[in-house]
């Protein structure tokens, strides 16, 4: 059975069509890890809740952000693909609750994921200890907040990894039309007004809403995953691409035959390398400290 089974997309006419569309998506993914743990929580005044488990390793963190297209999603919706990277890394997670469109709109989600990351500061974990994960426009959220990060003058994190990024809110990736007729998850309808709710009358080029037109000087190692049938597999191409013009050590992996999320599917084999290479890359550009 298919992860995405193809549906007969309706007309998306408000936000709350989108968030119906986005709600049948997520309905779609598996139960989180029975062995996981989820406590709600805050960092400073942003809240969202911790993921682990009992064993996991003290000292080291994920802050992740979910996908939903900046108008929908939650740390419960999104509690399989968070609960797989701490049960494969071993390394517990923050998953933000930061807000939607079109009731916050862009820059609030950035603003949002800065203050999250202040936040585990303030608590002493040490920023190299820290890794800036997500996926769709979680994955975009979080370059968007390194580029906050590094512009604010604070200590960039250890690491960031983007699972099916949305790092181009313009659309121009020639895959959202070249892979129109594999990716039975996302179109580009979906994103085109998901993307209008959350910028307004903003430019959609701008690097806060767009990494993918961001310069990643003093970016820290980067691991993007996406699936090759996915419309969003040239947006992990261009974060590879800046990446690789600022000299920041960078992994974008393109799995052949794959679409959007792939590692929710736990039994195929592309999914455990995925998560795989992903926990490596968490343990290794993470150190397990805390600040002075």
């Amino acid at each position: 059975m298919a992860l995405w089974p193809q549906t007969q997309a309706k007309p998306l006419a408000s936000v709350e069509d989108l968030r119906a569309r986005y709600a049948a998506l997520f309905a779609r993914f598996a139960p989180a890890p029975e062995a996981m743990e989820f406590s709600p929580a805050k960092l400073g005044v942003i809240p969202g809740e911790w993921v682990g488990t009992a064993r996991h390793e003290p000292g080291r963190t994920i802050l992740y952000f979910h996908g939903g297209g900046f108008v929908a999603g939650s740390p419960q919706t999104h509690r399989v693909v968070v609960g797989r990277l701490v049960e494969a890394s071993g390394i517990s997670a923050f998953s933000v609750q930061y807000r939607l469109a079109p009731e916050a709109f862009f820059p609030a989600a950035v603003r949002d994921g800065i203050d999250a990351y202040r936040g585990l500061l303030a608590k002493g974990v040490a920023p190299s200890s820290v890794i800036l994960a997500g996926d769709e426009a979680g994955g975009g959220l979080a370059f968007a907040v390194a580029l906050a990060i590094r512009n604010a003058g604070l200590e960039m994190p250890g690491g960031i990894v983007g699972l099916s990024p949305w790092a181009d809110l313009s659309l121009s990736g020639y895959s959202i039309l070249g892979n129109r007729k594999s990716d039975p998850a996302l179109d580009w309808d979906l994103l085109f007004l998901s993307a209008r709710h959350y910028l307004r009358k903003s430019n959609p080029c701008d690097a806060y809403a767009s990494p993918a037109y961001a310069p990643f000087t003093s970016f820290p190692p980067i691991m993007v995953h996406a699936g090759a049938n996915e419309i969003l597999r040239d947006d992990a191409s261009k974060l590879g691409d800046r990446a690789a013009d600022s000299n920041v050590a960078v992994s974008v992996e393109i799995y052949d035959g794959m679409g959007h999320l792939f590692q929710l599917d736990g039994a195929r084999n592309e999914a455990k390398v995925s998560l795989g290479r992903l926990a490596q890359f968490i343990r290794t550009k993470s150190s397990a400290m805390v600040a002075a």
